[in-house]
């Protein structure tokens, strides 16, 4: 039976709706997906146009309504009642984790059980979802970052359902594979370093004298993991969030726990630890490169071949260059929580058997009205391959603006509103 429950201004209805794990066999075994529909307490019994959030990631849960929420939710719950999903194998839906991982006796078996948890069935169960709670009626989508690839999969597989979408950093490139990305998206990794050892001069010293201090000495972080220079520079992740390069900063300088600087404070240690870690998210690490797999190349860690080309990322070369959110396959051997998983990642790498994720001519005959917000200086998803798509896909806008990074739909409420109007302006969403 569904909770409902009241916070200050958001009247809350918790659910788990079942679903085939495999859509292609429907009486086959189950997962529970998890769903928020969320309401202005004030607004609840009007009929409102539905939001649907697809989140980023992928392996991301849903985010919490903690406090007033992200911005768009703030925004949003102005107009629209919304809905949160934690997409299959996330959150509270059927959550994939080092137990579920070692029931399969091959990297291969668990790799066939993992391709259930793509955008294709992602946005099955999205349509699932909508005719339950819905029936015929269409909803709206605001995809971020992954959840606006997700958004091209549901226009090329489902647009009967879409009313309208919004996309926040993420018009993936439609035939682009990871290798492609990487190679665009290494350079942009740079230029963030750069600007973040611009702003924080002294860092570049600080940031060098930790890696000094990894490589001469055995550093364990608190779950017995060796902290090594390769992991450090994981933490560039943060470079393309809006806030990223001062939670770098105020993370830096707490770094040691002596002056001599000799000696990292276990603060520290806890911190690199849990943004490194990947406890909370394994799937981010494991579904990563097979976001972009479609058809027969294999992803073969793409990211860590890539990365041989660009030699400043070297964890031996100083200024240490901070990397952004590559996977690498090290991380499957070093990191506690991703060890369990080091098979299915292999062989999930190796496959040459990916189904297609977009449909290029229905997404060129695409009518639902998509709106989207193109940041020019992002770190994750390139900018030019987003500019390619938006000029592939059918009734589409595209805000172009360097005024917000990568997560600029949780910062500022002008981004869902703008995204909004511009498709009020061309006409609304579909009825």
């Amino acid at each position: 039976m569904p909770k409902q429950y009241i916070v200050p201004g958001m009247m809350i209805r918790d659910m788990l709706v079942p679903a085939p794990l495999d859509w292609s066999r429907p009486d086959g075994p189950v997962v529970q997906i998890f769903v928020r529909e969320i309401v202005d307490p004030m607004k609840r019994r009007e009929t409102l146009p539905v939001l649907a959030y697809l989140q980023g990631g992928p392996g991301g849960k849903s985010p919490r309504p903690v406090g007033s929420g992200p911005a768009w939710l703030q925004e949003a719950l102005k107009t629209h009642r919304v809905i949160l999903i934690d997409q299959r194998g996330t959150g509270r839906s059927s959550r994939i984790d080092a137990h579920v991982i070692s029931r399969f006796e091959t990297g291969e078996a668990a790799a066939d059980y993992l391709m259930h948890f793509r955008a294709d069935s992602i946005v099955a169960d999205c349509e699932h979802i909508r005719r339950q709670l819905l029936g015929n009626v269409k909803w709206e989508t605001l995809g971020q970052s992954y959840g606006g690839f997700i958004t091209l999969t549901y226009l090329s597989r489902a647009p009967e359902g879409l009313a309208a979408c919004y996309v926040t950093g993420g018009l993936a490139g439609l035939s682009a594979d990871a290798e492609t990305v990487y190679r665009r998206t290494y350079p942009r990794v740079l230029q963030k370093n750069r600007r973040y050892y611009q702003r924080y001069q002294d860092d570049t010293r600080l940031i060098a004298r930790i890696a000094d201090v990894l490589e001469g000495a055995d550093v364990r972080l608190p779950d017995g993991d060796r902290l090594s220079v390769k992991r450090l520079q994981g933490l560039g992740m943060a470079l393309g969030r809006g806030i990223g390069f001062e939670a770098l900063h105020f993370l830096f300088e707490q770094a040691f726990a002596d002056p001599e600087e000799t000696r990292l404070s276990d603060g520290f240690l806890a911190s690199v630890m849990a943004e490194t870690g990947f406890y909370d998210n394994p799937l981010y690490a494991l579904l990563h490169e097979s976001i972009y797999a479609q058809g027969p190349s294999a992803m073969n860690f793409a990211a860590e071949r890539v990365r041989s080309e660009f030699p400043r990322f070297d964890p031996a070369q100083r200024p240490l260059m901070l990397t952004g959110e590559m996977i690498y396959p090290w991380m499957f051997e070093e990191i506690r929580s991703l060890r369990p998983f080091r098979k299915a990642a292999e062989a999930l790498a190796a496959r040459t058997d990916n189904p297609p994720l977009y449909d290029a001519t229905r997404l060129f005959a695409n009518d639902v009205p998509v709106a989207a917000a193109l940041y020019h200086d992002d770190m994750y998803v390139d900018a030019g391959l987003s500019q390619e798509t938006a000029a592939r896909l059918g009734n589409s806008q595209v805000w172009i603006t360097n005024e917000y990074e990568h997560d600029g739909v949780g910062q500022s409420t002008a981004v869902f509103k703008r995204l909004r109007d511009m498709i009020r302006a061309s006409g609304g969403p579909h009825a």
